[in-house]
Formats: structure tokens, sequence, C-alpha cells
């Protein structure tokens, strides 16, 4: 690897976090220079601007917080319990990038103006969104999910659930709000999703 494309990607790394705990306009161009121990010059010799340095820190900050969601999935053989362990995952592994989840923060963030950030944490929810999109349906095709779910459905229900509880665990210092989410999701993946058959099996193991 060049050195440019090096120091490219330590200024993304190290610009991540700033721009997800503080946002883009609380992101200070004296706190990168700061995180990155250079100038102003030496930073802008790497981007065309603070908005496409926040765009690429964004997309970073985003890949390692969704591969520590996605962390350990294809261990899993059956469809049901590789959601509850996705659902797991995101319960586990929110330390990735200080701050919190990128997506929920860049799209408060850039809900009244920034249209390039905005586009970035659209196609990251889309992105989230076609993955367990993929994996439901496969699931409907190993009949390891109930034939009349609707996967683009329980994907949405999956990532709103969960997104809103970040929030509300942010209002009120708690994780109280997540750990019900989770305890929710499992049942209802159990109760509505898993089919009968495979539930009967899975019960009669255990005894």
């Amino acid at each position: 690897m060049r050195k440019g494309e090096q120091t490219r990607r330590e200024i993304i790394r190290k610009a991540a976090p700033i721009f997800n705990q503080r946002g883009y306009y609380g992101a200070a161009l004296s706190d990168l220079m700061k995180a990155t121990g250079l100038e102003k010059g030496g930073i802008y010799r790497h981007f065309d601007s603070k908005e496409m340095l926040a765009a690429e820190a964004f997309d970073y900050a985003w890949r390692e917080t969704l591969n520590a969601r996605i962390r350990d999935l294809d261990t899993v053989s059956n469809t049901v319990d590789r959601l509850k362990k996705f659902v797991a995952n995101f319960v586990e592994r929110r330390g990735v990038i200080p701050g919190g989840c990128p997506l929920l923060n860049t799209a408060i963030d850039t809900d009244d103006g920034n249209s390039v950030l905005r586009d970035r944490a659209r196609r990251a929810l889309h992105g989230w969104q076609s993955y367990l999109i993929s994996m439901i349906s496969a699931g409907i095709k190993a009949r390891e999910i109930r034939p009349g779910v609707n996967a683009k459905e329980l994907a949405t229900l999956i990532i709103s659930s969960l997104e809103g509880a970040i929030m509300l665990c942010r209002l009120e210092r708690s994780e109280a709000s997540l750990l019900a989410v989770q305890a929710h999701l499992d049942d209802y993946l159990e109760a509505s999703v898993r089919p009968p058959r495979l539930r009967v099996t899975r019960n009669s193991v255990g005894r």
C-alpha cells in the first residue's frame, strides 16, 4: 500500500469516532487535526472537503459496525437462530465505534441538510435491509421460516425495533429498553417466525 493511501485510511479511521460522537457540525477542524496529528493542509491534501471526509468516515464507521453485527453468523445453521444471533450481536457489540450507532447518529445529524451524508446513511440502511431480507428469504426457501412471513416486513421490524431501542437507551441512560426489545424479538421469532415443526423438534431435543 502506498504511503499516501495509508495516511488517507488513518485519517478516516481517526476521524470516524469524532464525527460519530459530535456530528458533522460539531466536529471542529481542530479536533480532526489533534486526532490525526496533521495540519489542515495535511488533511485536505487527501480530501476535497470536510464533507467528503465525513462521508468516508461514516462509511468506515458503518462498515465496522455492520461487521460486528454479523460476526459469527455463518457458524449458525438455522435461519431463526441466525436472526437471534444477529439481535444478540447488536445488543452486545455496540461499542465498536465510540458514540453509538453511526446510522442513527448520521440520520439525525443530517435530517435538516447535508445531502451527501444523508445519501450515505440511506444507502447503508438499504444495504442492511437487503442483507436481512436475503437471509430471511433463504430461510423461507429452506423451510426454516414460516412460508407466510414477509421478508421485507420482518427485516424492517427488526431494524426499527433495535434502532428505536437504542434511541430510548440514550435518552434514559439505561439498557432496559434494549434488553426488553431483544427479549421481545426472540419471543416473536420463536412464536411467529419459526415453523411449529422445528419448534417441537428443538423442544424435544431439550428434554
